[in-house]
């Protein structure tokens, strides 16, 4: 299938569904939004790194920031936070540059690692869609956290590419809906920026944003 552009939804919401499909719903659907300390770090963190003016070239290594990228068959579009190219046999031509490259994004995260596999899915959709635009394959890419400042290396495997592509299957099918499912809360709730919005164990049946319309009328 392929997308309209209309149709496409941001990638970095990839990471958002696979974490928590019920916040995805509450940010990309019902348009709801609160800071808390980690979304503000966050924010700062990769605000260094889509300075789009930055551009590095150390000898085999070219660095770009805050690169665009899209895929009409994943219906998705976002940014890279770092893309690097790697002088390489196997890489592909860039304008005004002599030799092969191939492309290795870098994806930006506070904190340290963590569990489950929500960030390195929003990398390996980064990942197809250069594949996509550049017409070639990229084999991996790397997760920096900010808390520990290392990088983790990601294999794109088929087996993280068809969840790739099964996610973002049921993101198009929810945000067409207008659905915003629910979910039974955990401790990974406390630390979530919409938790006072999200209200799991007081909403039903109606979404948030009926709840929050529907507590407005009932204010003097």
């Amino acid at each position: 299938m392929i997308y309209s552009e209309e149709d496409f939804l941001q990638l970095s919401g990839l990471q958002h569904f696979a974490f928590c499909r019920r916040q995805w719903a509450l940010i990309h659907v019902e348009n709801q939004w609160a800071e808390n300390y980690r979304t503000v770090d966050g924010a700062l963190l990769h605000e260094k790194a889509h300075d789009r003016q930055s551009e590095e070239s150390r000898g085999d290594l070219l660095i770009k920031r805050g690169v665009s990228v899209y895929s009409a068959a994943l219906g998705i579009s976002g940014q890279c936070d770092v893309l690097e190219y790697h002088r390489s046999q196997d890489g592909i031509p860039l304008p005004g540059k002599e030799g092969l490259w191939t492309p290795y994004p870098v994806e930006y995260k506070r904190g340290e690692p963590k569990e489950g596999n929500a960030d390195a899915l929003q990398l390996c959709a980064q990942a197809m869609c250069l594949e996509a635009m550049l017409c070639c394959e990229i084999p991996e890419g790397a997760l920096y956290y900010g808390q520990t400042r290392r990088r983790e290396r990601i294999s794109f495997t088929e087996e993280l590419r068809t969840q790739v592509k099964d996610l973002l299957a049921q993101m198009h099918e929810l945000s067409q809906r207008g659905h915003t499912p629910r979910v039974k809360p955990t401790k990974a709730c406390n630390a979530c920026s919409l938790k006072e919005m999200c209200l799991p164990r007081l909403l039903k049946n109606r979404s948030v944003s009926a709840y929050l319309k529907a507590a407005m009328e009932e204010t003097p």
